[in-house]
């Protein structure tokens, strides 16, 4: 098999309500789907989304198609360390993480999804994997305009069966983040467990200070209380708290995850599939966090997500929003059954996505 062709597609849908944390609105609705063909007829399918960029969707377009893409072509996607080696080695000049990566990780994806396709099963089995499930939580307490709003959204989250929510916190005071986590606490009951992200917004004596009043809430874990660059930082803060430090959403390929886990930064990693360098890359994170000890929960949701936690053996968590939402984009929807989300029977990723849906939104 040999790849013959690679597309990118950049598609954009409004967004009605931004959905905000303590530092940014997500107010752009821009994706990049990128196929990858090969002469056997088999189509490799990953996407990338931006919530805040209304412009980067036509950068990752012209990385893929003119940087990167055309030195896939008589490639056989099973090589999928080979071709990452040898995107490294084009991009590594003017950097091979940011946009580099967020491209490298669409095509991983793809090739990983073709060579599913090719096997005629999900590509957690052909990785060898350990669960056929994971357990899920939803990123449910945005900011929004009123606690009406908010408790509606917490009490929805746990109807539709999630038995794990995820609260942001940090844009006003401690006393409002107590009182976001009380109030969800209340409405859902003391069996769903909470945990809470900061995006970034604390700097180390700050986060010090509030992970203390978290940690005397019971809630699961703190998330991305420092910028990812404070790897020092957030490992003092892992050690004078009781409560977990989760991190890793930002981190680009296994050599920040390494520092990270070198460093004692955090004991929950949470590899995000636009930026970690698709299942190739994963597999390596998994291992290095393994050994060290800690866990791995996903940023972001769907099913390549689904695929990869379910390879790796100390994976805890798959981020999700309402399954009930999906926007329709990819084709495989996802089912939850007691809390836990179900690895899809379909060959490949679960990556595919609705043509229509493309010819609908796309604006290249």
């Amino acid at each position: 098999m040999k790849i013959t062709k690679l597309e990118a597609v950049i598609i954009v849908t409004e967004v009605k309500n931004p959905m905000k944390d303590a530092l940014h609105t997500y107010d752009a609705g821009t994706r990049v789907v990128t196929k990858i063909h090969t002469d056997e007829g088999i189509i490799g399918y990953g996407s990338s989304f931006f919530g805040r960029g209304k412009a980067s969707g036509a950068i990752l377009k012209l990385m893929l198609e003119s940087e990167l893409g055309p030195h896939l072509i008589g490639e056989d996607p099973h090589f999928t360390r080979k071709i990452r080696k040898k995107l490294w080695s084009i991009a590594d000049y003017h950097g091979a993480e940011g946009f580099s990566h967020f491209a490298i990780s669409a095509i991983d994806i793809a090739l990983w999804d073709i060579i599913g396709k090719k096997a005629n099963l999900p590509t957690a089995k052909v990785l060898g994997a350990v669960r056929d499930r994971i357990p899920a939580y939803c990123m449910a307490g945005w900011y929004v305009d009123t606690e009406k709003e908010y408790v509606a959204k917490c009490i929805e989250t746990v109807e539709e069966g999630f038995k794990a929510i995820k609260l942001k916190v940090g844009k006003y005071s401690l006393e409002n983040d107590i009182e976001r986590i009380k109030i969800a606490q209340r409405e859902v009951g003391p069996d769903i467990k909470i945990m809470v992200d900061a995006n970034q917004g604390f700097d180390e004596k700050e986060a010090l200070r509030r992970g203390r009043a978290y940690e005397q809430l019971g809630v699961r874990w703190f998330e991305e209380p420092l910028i990812p660059q404070h790897k020092e930082s957030s490992a003092r803060l892992a050690r004078a708290l009781d409560i977990p430090i989760a991190i890793g959403e930002n981190f680009y390929s296994k050599f920040q995850f390494y520092d990270a886990v070198q460093a004692g930064a955090a004991s929950i990693y949470q590899p995000d599939n636009r930026r970690a360098g698709g299942p190739t890359e994963w597999l390596e994170i998994g291992a290095i966090t393994d050994v060290a000890g800690h866990h791995i929960a996903s940023h972001g949701g769907g099913p390549a997500n689904v695929n990869m936690l379910c390879v790796l053996p100390n994976a805890i968590f798959l981020e999700s929003g309402s399954l009930k939402k999906e926007d329709g984009l990819l084709k495989t929807r996802l089912t939850m059954v007691d809390g836990e989300v179900l690895l899809p029977d379909v060959p490949g990723m679960g990556t595919d996505v609705d043509e229509e849906y493309i010819e609908k939104y796309r604006v290249d």
